[in-house]
Protein backbone atom coordinates (compact mmCIF):
# COMPACT_ATOMS: atom_id res chain seq x y z
CA UNK A 1 0.00 0.00 0.00
CA UNK A 2 0.99 3.48 -0.63
CA UNK A 3 2.93 5.01 2.11
CA UNK A 4 1.62 7.68 3.94
CA UNK A 5 2.43 11.37 3.64
CA UNK A 6 2.45 14.20 6.67
CA UNK A 7 1.30 16.34 3.70
CA UNK A 8 -1.83 15.25 2.63
CA UNK A 9 -3.64 18.38 1.32
CA UNK A 10 -3.95 17.60 -1.96
CA UNK A 11 -5.46 13.80 -1.42
CA UNK A 12 -7.73 15.74 0.73
CA UNK A 13 -8.77 18.35 -1.83
CA UNK A 14 -9.73 15.64 -4.85
CA UNK A 15 -12.08 14.30 -1.93
CA UNK A 16 -13.35 17.49 -1.72
CA UNK A 17 -12.52 17.70 2.10
CA UNK A 18 -12.01 20.32 4.53
CA UNK A 19 -8.38 21.55 3.70
CA UNK A 20 -6.18 23.96 5.59
CA UNK A 21 -5.04 26.00 2.49
CA UNK A 22 -5.69 25.25 -1.07
CA UNK A 23 -2.85 22.80 -2.05
CA UNK A 24 -0.71 23.69 -5.06
CA UNK A 25 1.43 22.10 -7.78
CA UNK A 26 2.40 22.77 -11.33
CA UNK A 27 2.01 20.54 -14.58
CA UNK A 28 6.24 20.33 -15.62
CA UNK A 29 6.91 22.09 -12.29
CA UNK A 30 10.11 19.48 -12.99
CA UNK A 31 11.19 21.42 -16.54
CA UNK A 32 13.61 23.29 -18.08
CA UNK A 33 12.64 26.65 -16.11
CA UNK A 34 15.18 25.25 -13.37
CA UNK A 35 18.77 25.47 -14.33
CA UNK A 36 19.87 22.51 -12.29
CA UNK A 37 17.12 20.55 -14.89
CA UNK A 38 18.93 21.91 -17.70
CA UNK A 39 22.21 20.97 -16.08
CA UNK A 40 21.20 17.37 -15.41
CA UNK A 41 19.40 16.37 -18.71
CA UNK A 42 21.93 18.19 -21.19
CA UNK A 43 22.70 15.81 -23.90
CA UNK A 44 20.04 12.98 -22.30
CA UNK A 45 17.50 11.43 -24.33
CA UNK A 46 14.11 11.87 -22.48
CA UNK A 47 12.83 8.21 -22.72
CA UNK A 48 16.96 7.16 -21.45
CA UNK A 49 16.36 9.35 -18.43
CA UNK A 50 12.85 7.70 -17.48
CA UNK A 51 14.53 4.49 -17.20
CA UNK A 52 17.37 5.47 -14.87
CA UNK A 53 15.71 5.46 -11.39
CA UNK A 54 18.65 7.66 -9.83
CA UNK A 55 17.55 10.57 -12.62
CA UNK A 56 14.13 10.06 -11.95
CA UNK A 57 13.91 10.69 -7.98
CA UNK A 58 16.59 13.65 -8.81
CA UNK A 59 14.55 15.29 -11.38
CA UNK A 60 11.36 15.00 -9.43
CA UNK A 61 12.67 16.52 -6.23
CA UNK A 62 14.19 19.30 -7.41
CA UNK A 63 11.24 21.51 -7.59
CA UNK A 64 10.28 20.62 -4.02
CA UNK A 65 13.90 22.08 -3.06
CA UNK A 66 13.04 25.36 -4.53
CA UNK A 67 9.36 25.74 -3.43
CA UNK A 68 7.22 24.15 -0.41
CA UNK A 69 4.38 22.58 -3.05
CA UNK A 70 2.23 19.82 -2.28
CA UNK A 71 2.41 17.27 -4.45
CA UNK A 72 5.29 16.06 -6.28
CA UNK A 73 4.77 14.14 -9.82
CA UNK A 74 6.98 11.27 -11.16
CA UNK A 75 9.45 12.40 -13.99
CA UNK A 76 8.21 10.51 -17.08
CA UNK A 77 6.84 10.52 -19.81
CA UNK A 78 3.23 9.53 -21.35
CA UNK A 79 5.40 7.12 -24.14
CA UNK A 80 7.12 5.36 -21.43
CA UNK A 81 4.55 2.37 -21.74
CA UNK A 82 4.47 2.74 -25.51
CA UNK A 83 8.31 2.57 -25.77
CA UNK A 84 8.03 -0.51 -22.76
CA UNK A 85 5.85 -2.47 -25.33
CA UNK A 86 8.03 -2.29 -28.11
CA UNK A 87 6.54 0.42 -30.47
CA UNK A 88 9.79 2.18 -31.93
CA UNK A 89 8.39 5.29 -30.71
CA UNK A 90 11.61 8.52 -30.16
CA UNK A 91 11.37 12.08 -28.76
CA UNK A 92 12.75 14.69 -30.96
CA UNK A 93 14.08 18.05 -28.78
CA UNK A 94 11.48 20.93 -29.82
CA UNK A 95 8.95 18.54 -31.82
CA UNK A 96 8.14 15.56 -29.24
CA UNK A 97 7.06 11.76 -29.82
CA UNK A 98 8.00 10.58 -33.29
CA UNK A 99 7.06 7.20 -34.93
CA UNK A 100 8.46 6.63 -38.52
CA UNK A 101 5.84 4.16 -38.77
CA UNK A 102 2.52 5.25 -37.70
CA UNK A 103 -0.24 2.89 -36.57
CA UNK A 104 -2.95 2.87 -39.14
CA UNK A 105 -4.00 -0.42 -40.26
CA UNK A 106 -4.87 -3.67 -38.70
CA UNK A 107 -1.80 -5.63 -38.83
CA UNK A 108 0.22 -2.62 -36.80
CA UNK A 109 -2.71 -2.17 -34.57
CA UNK A 110 -2.91 -6.56 -33.43
CA UNK A 111 1.14 -5.81 -33.24
CA UNK A 112 1.06 -3.73 -30.22
CA UNK A 113 1.38 -6.16 -27.44
CA UNK A 114 -0.12 -5.85 -24.04
CA UNK A 115 2.35 -4.03 -21.09
CA UNK A 116 4.01 -6.23 -18.49
CA UNK A 117 5.01 -3.87 -16.20
CA UNK A 118 7.78 -6.04 -13.82
CA UNK A 119 9.03 -6.59 -17.21
CA UNK A 120 8.69 -3.64 -19.41
CA UNK A 121 9.24 -0.94 -16.90
CA UNK A 122 10.63 -2.41 -13.81
CA UNK A 123 12.69 1.10 -14.02
CA UNK A 124 9.80 2.88 -13.31
CA UNK A 125 8.34 0.96 -10.06
CA UNK A 126 11.74 1.37 -8.83
CA UNK A 127 12.07 5.10 -8.78
CA UNK A 128 8.59 5.22 -7.55
CA UNK A 129 9.75 3.03 -4.48
CA UNK A 130 12.76 5.44 -3.93
CA UNK A 131 10.95 8.51 -4.18
CA UNK A 132 8.31 8.02 -1.80
CA UNK A 133 11.02 7.31 0.82
CA UNK A 134 11.94 10.86 0.10
CA UNK A 135 9.00 12.74 -0.07
CA UNK A 136 6.61 14.34 2.66
CA UNK A 137 3.91 15.01 0.45
CA UNK A 138 2.06 13.04 -2.56
CA UNK A 139 3.90 11.28 -5.23
CA UNK A 140 1.44 11.59 -8.44
CA UNK A 141 1.93 8.94 -10.93
CA UNK A 142 0.50 9.46 -14.41
CA UNK A 143 -0.17 8.75 -18.08
CA UNK A 144 -1.67 9.62 -20.99
CA UNK A 145 -5.22 8.55 -21.85
CA UNK A 146 -6.15 6.49 -24.78
CA UNK A 147 -7.36 9.03 -27.17
CA UNK A 148 -4.08 11.07 -26.82
CA UNK A 149 -1.52 8.19 -27.30
CA UNK A 150 -3.63 7.17 -30.44
CA UNK A 151 -3.20 10.68 -31.56
CA UNK A 152 0.50 10.24 -31.83
CA UNK A 153 0.42 6.99 -33.19
CA UNK A 154 -1.64 7.05 -36.18
CA UNK A 155 -0.33 10.61 -36.69
CA UNK A 156 3.21 9.84 -36.27
CA UNK A 157 4.12 12.57 -34.38
CA UNK A 158 2.46 16.02 -32.66
CA UNK A 159 0.10 17.82 -34.75
CA UNK A 160 -2.62 20.08 -35.17
CA UNK A 161 -5.27 19.17 -36.83
CA UNK A 162 -5.27 15.48 -36.02
CA UNK A 163 -6.51 14.59 -39.35
CA UNK A 164 -5.06 11.27 -39.85
CA UNK A 165 -6.39 10.34 -36.24
CA UNK A 166 -9.82 11.57 -36.82
CA UNK A 167 -10.04 10.09 -40.65
CA UNK A 168 -9.46 7.03 -38.78
CA UNK A 169 -12.26 7.50 -36.12
CA UNK A 170 -14.24 8.71 -38.74
CA UNK A 171 -13.74 5.91 -41.57
CA UNK A 172 -12.86 2.77 -39.60
CA UNK A 173 -14.60 3.31 -36.50
CA UNK A 174 -14.13 -0.43 -35.54
CA UNK A 175 -10.43 -0.43 -36.31
CA UNK A 176 -9.71 2.72 -34.09
CA UNK A 177 -11.86 1.14 -31.55
CA UNK A 178 -9.91 -1.69 -31.44
CA UNK A 179 -6.97 0.42 -30.75
CA UNK A 180 -8.35 2.44 -28.11
CA UNK A 181 -9.19 -0.85 -26.55
CA UNK A 182 -5.55 -2.19 -27.13
CA UNK A 183 -4.44 1.42 -25.60
CA UNK A 184 -6.65 1.23 -22.60
CA UNK A 185 -5.30 -2.43 -21.44
CA UNK A 186 -1.49 -0.59 -21.42
CA UNK A 187 -2.95 2.30 -19.68
CA UNK A 188 -4.80 0.50 -16.83
CA UNK A 189 -1.49 -2.14 -16.03
CA UNK A 190 0.86 1.26 -16.40
CA UNK A 191 -0.89 3.05 -13.35
CA UNK A 192 -1.57 -0.51 -11.86
CA UNK A 193 2.26 -0.30 -11.32
CA UNK A 194 2.56 3.59 -10.40
CA UNK A 195 -0.36 3.01 -7.57
CA UNK A 196 1.17 -0.53 -6.78
CA UNK A 197 4.75 1.01 -5.81
CA UNK A 198 3.23 4.22 -4.02
CA UNK A 199 1.89 6.67 -5.90
CA UNK A 200 -0.69 8.28 -4.24
CA UNK A 201 -3.00 9.85 -7.07
CA UNK A 202 -2.98 9.57 -10.68
CA UNK A 203 -3.71 11.99 -13.73
CA UNK A 204 -4.60 10.83 -16.46
CA UNK A 205 -3.88 13.44 -19.67
CA UNK A 206 -6.04 13.57 -22.81
CA UNK A 207 -4.18 16.07 -23.46
CA UNK A 208 -5.17 16.76 -27.47
CA UNK A 209 -9.16 15.16 -27.04
CA UNK A 210 -10.31 18.99 -27.89
CA UNK A 211 -9.85 17.75 -31.03
CA UNK A 212 -12.75 16.05 -31.35
CA UNK A 213 -16.72 17.24 -31.10
CA UNK A 214 -18.93 16.22 -28.41
CA UNK A 215 -20.46 12.77 -30.37
CA UNK A 216 -17.52 10.85 -31.63
CA UNK A 217 -16.68 11.83 -28.39
CA UNK A 218 -19.59 10.23 -26.26
CA UNK A 219 -20.02 7.23 -28.74
CA UNK A 220 -16.17 6.60 -29.50
CA UNK A 221 -14.25 7.63 -26.85
CA UNK A 222 -16.27 8.41 -23.12
CA UNK A 223 -16.35 4.26 -23.28
CA UNK A 224 -12.19 3.66 -23.17
CA UNK A 225 -11.11 6.30 -20.60
CA UNK A 226 -14.30 5.64 -18.48
CA UNK A 227 -12.61 2.01 -18.14
CA UNK A 228 -9.39 3.47 -17.32
CA UNK A 229 -11.46 5.22 -14.17
CA UNK A 230 -12.76 2.75 -13.39
CA UNK A 231 -9.73 0.79 -12.79
CA UNK A 232 -8.23 3.63 -10.86
CA UNK A 233 -11.14 3.90 -8.65
CA UNK A 234 -10.92 0.30 -7.79
CA UNK A 235 -6.90 1.00 -6.50
CA UNK A 236 -8.62 3.45 -3.86
CA UNK A 237 -6.77 6.81 -5.01
CA UNK A 238 -8.63 9.63 -6.43
CA UNK A 239 -7.75 10.18 -9.94
CA UNK A 240 -7.65 13.78 -12.14
CA UNK A 241 -9.05 13.93 -15.62
CA UNK A 242 -7.00 16.76 -17.57
CA UNK A 243 -7.64 18.17 -21.19
CA UNK A 244 -6.39 21.44 -23.12
CA UNK A 245 -9.54 22.76 -25.24
CA UNK A 246 -12.01 21.02 -23.90
CA UNK A 247 -14.55 23.65 -22.90
CA UNK A 248 -17.09 21.92 -24.87
CA UNK A 249 -16.38 18.37 -23.58
CA UNK A 250 -16.42 18.68 -20.05
CA UNK A 251 -19.63 17.85 -19.35
CA UNK A 252 -18.82 14.19 -20.52
CA UNK A 253 -15.26 14.51 -19.07
CA UNK A 254 -16.86 13.92 -16.04
CA UNK A 255 -19.12 11.08 -17.60
CA UNK A 256 -15.69 9.54 -18.57
CA UNK A 257 -14.52 9.54 -14.83
CA UNK A 258 -12.16 11.29 -12.46
CA UNK A 259 -12.44 12.71 -8.93
CA UNK A 260 -11.40 15.83 -9.91
CA UNK A 261 -11.27 17.58 -14.13
CA UNK A 262 -8.07 19.59 -14.29
CA UNK A 263 -9.34 22.42 -16.40
CA UNK A 264 -7.08 24.70 -19.05
CA UNK A 265 -6.74 28.21 -19.16
CA UNK A 266 -9.27 28.98 -21.40
CA UNK A 267 -12.54 28.83 -19.79
CA UNK A 268 -12.95 30.86 -16.02
CA UNK A 269 -12.51 28.29 -13.76
CA UNK A 270 -16.11 29.19 -11.76
CA UNK A 271 -17.62 28.36 -15.04
CA UNK A 272 -16.12 25.51 -15.72
CA UNK A 273 -16.73 24.26 -12.19
CA UNK A 274 -20.19 25.43 -12.45
CA UNK A 275 -20.18 23.01 -16.09
CA UNK A 276 -18.31 20.21 -14.47
CA UNK A 277 -20.71 20.18 -11.20
CA UNK A 278 -19.67 21.22 -7.71
CA UNK A 279 -19.98 17.80 -6.24
CA UNK A 280 -16.30 17.51 -8.25
CA UNK A 281 -12.76 18.14 -7.37
CA UNK A 282 -11.11 20.46 -10.14
CA UNK A 283 -7.62 22.03 -11.04
CA UNK A 284 -6.17 24.87 -12.25
CA UNK A 285 -6.37 27.06 -14.31
CA UNK A 286 -3.86 30.13 -14.21
CA UNK A 287 -2.37 30.59 -17.62
CA UNK A 288 0.85 29.73 -18.11
CA UNK A 289 2.00 32.49 -20.14
CA UNK A 290 0.59 34.67 -17.19
CA UNK A 291 3.90 33.29 -15.11
CA UNK A 292 6.18 35.04 -17.76
CA UNK A 293 4.66 38.65 -17.05
CA UNK A 294 5.65 41.16 -14.18
CA UNK A 295 4.81 39.83 -10.17
CA UNK A 296 1.62 42.22 -10.34
CA UNK A 297 0.51 40.82 -13.23
CA UNK A 298 0.92 37.40 -11.86
CA UNK A 299 -0.95 38.04 -8.08
CA UNK A 300 -3.76 40.04 -9.94
CA UNK A 301 -4.30 36.58 -11.99
CA UNK A 302 -3.51 34.09 -9.15
CA UNK A 303 -5.95 35.98 -7.03
CA UNK A 304 -8.44 36.14 -9.70
CA UNK A 305 -8.37 32.56 -9.93
CA UNK A 306 -8.73 31.90 -6.31
CA UNK A 307 -11.67 34.19 -6.22
CA UNK A 308 -13.44 32.37 -8.87
CA UNK A 309 -12.64 29.13 -6.58
CA UNK A 310 -14.76 31.02 -3.55
CA UNK A 311 -13.19 28.53 -1.16
CA UNK A 312 -15.53 25.72 -1.75
CA UNK A 313 -13.59 22.32 -0.78
CA UNK A 314 -12.22 20.78 -3.93
CA UNK A 315 -9.89 23.10 -5.56
CA UNK A 316 -6.28 22.29 -6.41
CA UNK A 317 -4.35 25.26 -7.76
CA UNK A 318 -2.22 24.63 -10.76
CA UNK A 319 -1.53 26.03 -14.45
CA UNK A 320 -4.07 25.39 -17.36
CA UNK A 321 -0.86 23.87 -18.67
CA UNK A 322 2.57 23.11 -18.14
CA UNK A 323 5.42 25.98 -16.59
CA UNK A 324 6.60 27.21 -19.61
CA UNK A 325 10.74 26.93 -19.85
CA UNK A 326 11.39 31.07 -19.83
CA UNK A 327 9.22 31.20 -16.75
CA UNK A 328 11.27 32.88 -13.97
CA UNK A 329 11.44 30.30 -11.19
CA UNK A 330 11.29 33.52 -8.52
CA UNK A 331 7.40 33.32 -9.63
CA UNK A 332 6.44 30.04 -9.21
CA UNK A 333 7.86 30.27 -5.82
CA UNK A 334 6.02 33.39 -4.35
CA UNK A 335 2.85 32.13 -6.03
CA UNK A 336 2.86 29.22 -4.26
CA UNK A 337 3.56 31.76 -1.25
CA UNK A 338 0.55 33.55 -2.63
CA UNK A 339 -1.90 30.35 -2.84
CA UNK A 340 -1.08 29.44 0.70
CA UNK A 341 -1.21 32.36 2.84
CA UNK A 342 -4.61 33.83 1.16
CA UNK A 343 -6.43 31.01 1.49
CA UNK A 344 -5.13 29.59 5.12
CA UNK A 345 -8.09 29.07 7.06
Amino acid sequence: MPLETSNDLLLRALRREPVGRTPVWFMRQAGRYLPEYRALREGRDVLDTCREPELVVELTLQPLRRMPLDAAIVFSDIMVPLAAVGIPVRIEAGRGPVLDAPIRDAAAIDAVRPLEPEIDEPFLTESIRLLVKELEVPLIGFAGAPFTLASYLVEGGPSRSFERTKALLFGEPALFEQLLARLADIVIAHVRAQVDAGARTIQIFDSWVGAVGREDYRQSIVPHTRRVFEAVAALGIPSIHFGVGTAHLLDLMREAGGDALGVDHRLPLDEAWATVGHDRAIQGNLDPAVALAPWPVVQARARDVLARARGRPGHVFNLGHGVMPDTPVEHLQRLVDLVHEETAR
